[in-house]
C-alpha cells in the first residue's frame, strides 16, 4: 500500500513540472500525513525533491547551462503556503515583475497581499511576505492573472513594448492562458489588451 502512494506521490510531483513546490497538504487525498511525510523523507534522501523549509518541498528546476539546481521559484513557494494554509494571495506589483523576469533587480523581498494572517518567511536569503489585505481585493481566480494583472498595471501602457509582452508570454504556460484570459475579462481596458496579445488571442478592443 505504501509503495502505491509513494508512486502516486511521485507520478503527482512529476506532473507538475520542475519548480513545483509542495506541502503535505497538497497529497492529503492519497494517505494521511504520517505516511505522505515519510515519503518526502524517502524522496530527499534520494534528492528528487528538496526541501525548502520546515513542512515545504519543492521539485528543483535544473540548470544544463550550470549544471546545477537553480533556487525555489518564488511564486510557487507563495502558493504552496497558500494552499497549506487556505489563503487567498495575490503579488504586488514589483513582486509580479521580479516573478515575470521583467524587472532586472535582484529582490530583497518578494510581498503578497493575502486575505490571512500577516506573516513573514525567508527563503534562501530572500523574503517572503504575506501582508494582511481586505477580502474583497482578493478577485482571481487563477494566481498567474493575479501576477500579470499587477505587474502590468505597476508598470503602465507607456512601457509596454513587444519585448515585455515575449517576457510575460515565455512566463506563463500554454496551459493557463485560457484560464487567464476568462478570468480577466473585467480588468482596465489596455490591460486586457495586452493579456490579449500575451495569450496570442485577437485583439478586437
Amino acid at each position: 500500500m505504501t509503495q502505491t502512494i509513494a508512486a502516486k506521490t511521485l507520478s503527482r510531483i512529476y506532473g507538475k513540472g520542475r519548480g513545483w513546490s509542495f506541502s503535505q497538504a497538497d497529497f492529503a487525498d492519497l494517505a494521511r500525513a504520517t505516511t505522505i511525510n515519510s515519503v518526502f523523507r524517502r524522496l530527499v534522501e534520494e534528492g528528487t525533491i528538496r526541501r525548502v523549509q520546515a513542512g515545504l518541498y519543492d521539485y528543483p528546476r535544473y540548470s544544463e547551462l550550470l549544471q546545477q539546481a537553480l533556487g525555489p521559484d518564488m511564486f510557487q513557494v507563495a502558493n504552496a503556503l497558500a494552499r497549506k494554509f487556505r489563503w487567498e494571495i495575490q503579488p504586488d506589483g514589483a513582486s509580479a515583475l521580479n516573478l515575470m523576469g521583467i524587472s532586472t533587480q535582484v529582490p530583497a523581498q518578494y510581498v503578497f497581499h493575502s486575505d490571512g494572517p500577516t506573516r513573514e518567511y525567508e527563503i534562501n536569503q530572500t523574503k517572503l511576505r504575506f501582508k494582511r489585505v481586505a477580502t474583497r481585493e482578493m478577485k482571481f481566480k487563477h494566481p498567474e492573472s493575479a501576477v500579470i494583472v499587477h505587474g502590468l498595471k505597476l508598470l503602465g501602457p507607456e512601457h509596454l513594448d513587444a519585448k515585455t509582452i515575449a517576457k510575460v508570454r515565455d512566463w506563463l504556460p500554454e496551459s493557463k492562458r485560457s484560464h487567464v484570459l476568462k478570468d480577466t475579462k473585467t480588468v482596465t481596458q489596455w490591460v486586457r489588451v495586452a493579456i490579449r496579445e500575451i495569450c496570442k488571442e485577437p485583439v478586437h478592443g
